[in-house]
C-alpha cells in the first residue's frame, strides 16, 4: 500500500500532459523527451496491459466495453452515451499509471501523456501545479490533425459497419470530452492551453517547456512565482 500523502513526493520528477484527442500531446511529449534526455511514458502505449490487469469488479465499465463488437462501441450508441461509459474517461485504471511510475527510477525525469490523465486524479499527485498541463485542441484543429492521419476507412472505425457514423460519433464524443476537460482545469485551477489552428508545433512546444521549467524553478525554491503572477499564467492558458 502507497502513502497517498507521500506520493507528490515521489512523483516529483513526473510531468503531466493531458488533453483532448488531436492535441499535439504525444508530439510535445516526445519532443520534450528528446530534448531533455527525460524518460516519455505514453498511457496508450499500456491500455492493452492495463485491461487485462483489470477484473470487472475493478473495472466494470472496461469490461463492458471489452465484451461489446465494434458496432455496439462506435455506431449504435449516441455520442453522449459514449461519453458518459467510456472507461478511461470515468478513471478506471488510472492507479495502474500511478503504480508504473512508482516502480521507475526517480531519474531522469519522466513525462507522461495521454488522455487517461484526467484533472482530478492528477491534482492530487502535483509537487507543484505546474508540473501538469492540459491542450485543448479547437475543433478546427482536431480535424485538421485527424485529416493527416489515416482515413476513417484504415483505422479502427473502418471495422465498423458505417465507418462515416462511427467517425462523426467519435469525432463529436472527442468534442464534448475536451469541453469537459476545459471545465475541470478552470473549476480546480490547473494549466491547460487552448491549442488553435494557427499555432505551430514549435509554439506549443515552448508553451509547455516554458510551464514545466516556471515549476521546476519553484520546487528548487528559484524563480519562484507569486500567486498573482501564477494565476495570469494558467488564465494566459484557458484563454
Amino acid at each position: 500500500m502507497t502513502d497517498v500523502a507521500a506520493l507528490p513526493a515521489r512523483l516529483r520528477h513526473v510531468y503531466w500532459i493531458g488533453g483532448g484527442s488531436g492535441g499535439g500531446k504525444s508530439t510535445i511529449a516526445r519532443r520534450l523527451a528528446d530534448r531533455n534526455g527525460w524518460r516519455l511514458y505514453a498511457t496508450d502505449d499500456v491500455m492493452g496491459e492495463h485491461a487485462r490487469r483489470t477484473t470487472p469488479q475493478e473495472a466494470p465499465f472496461l469490461h463492458r466495453f471489452m465484451a461489446m463488437d465494434m458496432d455496439e462501441r462506435w455506431v449504435n450508441r449516441s455520442p453522449e452515451t459514449m461519453l458518459d461509459t467510456f472507461h478511461w474517461y470515468r478513471g478506471e485504471g488510472f492507479g495502474l499509471i500511478v503504480e508504473d511510475l512508482l516502480r521507475l527510477p526517480q531519474e531522469p525525469c519522466v513525462v507522461v501523456e495521454g488522455f487517461r490523465l484526467l484533472p482530478h486524479l492528477v491534482k492530487p499527485l502535483l509537487a507543484a501545479p505546474e508540473h501538469a498541463v492540459w491542450l485543448l485542441p479547437t475543433p478546427e484543429f482536431r480535424q485538421a490533425a485527424f485529416r493527416s492521419r489515416a482515413a476513417p476507412e484504415e483505422g479502427f472505425v473502418g471495422k465498423t459497419s458505417d465507418p462515416a457514423k462511427a467517425a462523426r460519433n467519435l469525432a463529436e464524443r472527442d468534442q464534448m470530452f475536451t469541453s469537459r476537460l476545459r471545465t475541470e482545469t478552470r473549476r480546480l485551477q490547473l494549466p491547460a492551453v487552448q491549442v488553435e489552428i494557427t499555432m505551430t508545433e514549435d509554439d506549443l512546444a515552448e508553451r509547455v517547456t516554458t510551464l514545466f521549467l516556471d515549476g521546476r524553478q519553484g520546487l528548487d525554491g528559484r524563480g519562484r512565482q507569486g500567486p498573482d503572477r501564477q494565476q495570469g499564467r494558467k488564465a494566459q492558458g484557458h484563454a
